[in-house]
């Protein structure tokens, strides 16, 4: 029963994984298309833009031309949080954070494509009231599931919790 559960977990992890990834790169393959060489697109005057940006840099344009780095660190991290995926317990309660880890990989691997494939990542929604700097579907991913594992290393999981995860891993 235990193993079927396993199964059944990665199924599902991977095939919501793969639909996530498919959402990003088809929202910056209609940024390419419509957007690229275009004017930016004001949805909400003032506040929110469409605007595409080939970012060569990490979060916030930092680091910019660091591609090797990047592609390094993301199969690393990837590595890092697909075991943390498979050794946390089979139990309801891990439910939510088998769920953040899945949002974290999406949008890992959405930005990860992108480097390998063009150089760059594609990055196209646009807070311009704030000046908030240019991100896309895969940066959602990543930024939500950050704040909410955040949210379950902080305040929902107990230590003994961890622990167990940390612990199943060495078996």
């Amino acid at each position: 029963m235990m193993k079927q559960n396993k199964v059944t977990m990665w199924i599902t992890g991977i095939l919501s994984i793969l639909v996530l990834v498919l959402l990003d790169q088809y929202t910056k393959g209609l940024s390419v298309k419509y957007l690229k060489d275009q004017a930016d697109i004001p949805i909400i005057k003032d506040v929110f833009e469409l605007a595409y940006v080939e970012n060569r840099g990490a979060a916030f344009g930092m680091m910019q031309n660091k591609q090797t780095f990047f592609i390094i660190t993301t199969i690393l991290v990837l590595g890092l949080i697909l075991w943390i995926f498979h050794t946390m317990p089979m139990e309801k309660k891990f439910l939510p954070g088998r769920i953040t880890l899945v949002f974290i990989i999406a949008g890992a691997v959405g930005n990860f494509i992108d480097r390998v494939s063009q150089g760059f990542v594609v990055d196209f929604l646009y807070f311009k009231l704030i000046d908030f700097p240019v991100f896309n579907v895969a940066d959602i991913y990543v930024t939500c599931a950050v704040f909410v594992l955040a949210f379950l290393l902080l305040i929902y999981y107990k230590e003994e919790d961890i622990d167990r995860i940390m612990k199943m891993g060495r078996k």
